[in-house]
């Protein structure tokens, strides 16, 4: 919806800036992707059209802004994935709300495979861009935010102490920057999650020292301890920068963890949100396709529908018995 609010007559190079960022975001719209300011700002810098630096970044934010108050850019082709409104469902009517129970019927399809699969991301703001084929593939997804806190880690490792207890393995695949604390943060969710299903920290801490942690992409106690969740991390790794060309951020040299870093990938860093959000996708799809069983996944998904059938065949009983 492009509506006006302002006059706005850009010069012809800012009208460029303009055009070129329409196209991107309809190439993007057209794949189904709603992209984020910083999304698209990495358009532009993986297209030799801004610099990555922060005055661009600023620059370019500046320009859209008007843009879209004046009319150009659609309002609905960005969005902010950190902000919204949260509010209370509402029906018109009874018959409504018995439609949408049967629209949203589900059981649990994960609960017959081998291994439970969760999806981990580093940044709030690209929980949008995994959402779609995470709700697609019925797999719980968590925006970690950083670290993420010691309370959310331990409802983790309660809930994988179930699964573990029910006979299955656990696999979280996990997503972040490739900088020093984005690697870090993989190894640190290995060990946290380790102790609490059940190992003491003295028999993991040897495991993977920290400067060796930054080239592995699986976290599994070296197939000694049995029963940890595999922390498996999915991207941003080397090959996938060697692979798509991401745009580079220098390394932030105040971060602690930056020695190890540099001694192993130069000062170059890169976010995730530089990977097209296609990618991403790819990525998770093939790991969780990779692990799951269809058979059972298929059994899952029959015992479902006849669930909703059921629920069909009260709301038409209903209809019945009311004569509407």
């Amino acid at each position: 919806m492009k509506i006006s609010y302002k006059e706005w007559k850009p010069q012809a190079k800012t009208a460029g800036v303009v055009a070129k960022a329409i196209d991107i975001i309809d190439e993007y719209e057209a794949k189904g992707y709603i992209l984020t300011l910083r999304q698209l700002f990495y358009q532009f810098v993986s297209r030799d059209l801004l610099p990555n630096d922060q005055e661009s970044y600023n620059k370019l934010g500046d320009i859209i802004k008007n843009a879209r108050m004046a009319g150009f850019i659609n309002w609905t082709s960005l969005e902010d994935r950190t902000r919204f409104v949260r509010e209370n469902q509402h029906w018109d009517n009874p018959m409504e709300i018995l439609e949408s129970a049967r629209r949203g019927y589900a059981i649990d399809k994960w609960a017959n495979q081998t291994t439970r699969i969760e999806v981990w991301i580093e940044k709030d703001a690209l929980v949008g861009v995994i959402e779609g084929i995470c709700v697609q593939l019925d797999v719980p997804y968590f925006s970690c935010r950083g670290y993420p806190s010691a309370s959310e880690v331990w409802k983790a490792g309660q809930r994988f102490n179930q699964y573990i207890k029910d006979g299955q393995k656990v696999v979280v695949l996990h997503l972040g920057d490739h900088d020093p604390s984005g690697l870090d943060m993989t190894w640190d969710l290995w060990k946290r999650l380790a102790v609490f299903t059940g190992y003491d920290y003295d028999q993991i801490k040897e495991f993977y020292k920290s400067e060796t942690a930054y080239t592995i992409i699986e976290f599994d106690g070296d197939g000694l301890l049995h029963d940890a969740p595999i922390i498996r991390r999915l991207g941003l790794n080397f090959s996938q920068i060697s692979r798509y060309n991401p745009p580079p951020n220098y390394v932030k040299f105040a971060d602690k963890r930056v020695k190890n870093y540099v001694d192993h990938f130069g000062t170059d860093s890169w976010e995730l949100d530089a990977l097209d959000p296609g990618v991403i996708n790819a990525l998770i799809k093939d790991a969780i396709l990779k692990i799951r069983d269809n058979t059972l996944w298929n059994e899952a998904v029959a015992d479902e529908d006849h669930g909703k059938d059921k629920i069909q065949d009260f709301i038409d009983q209903l209809y019945d018995d009311s004569g509407e």
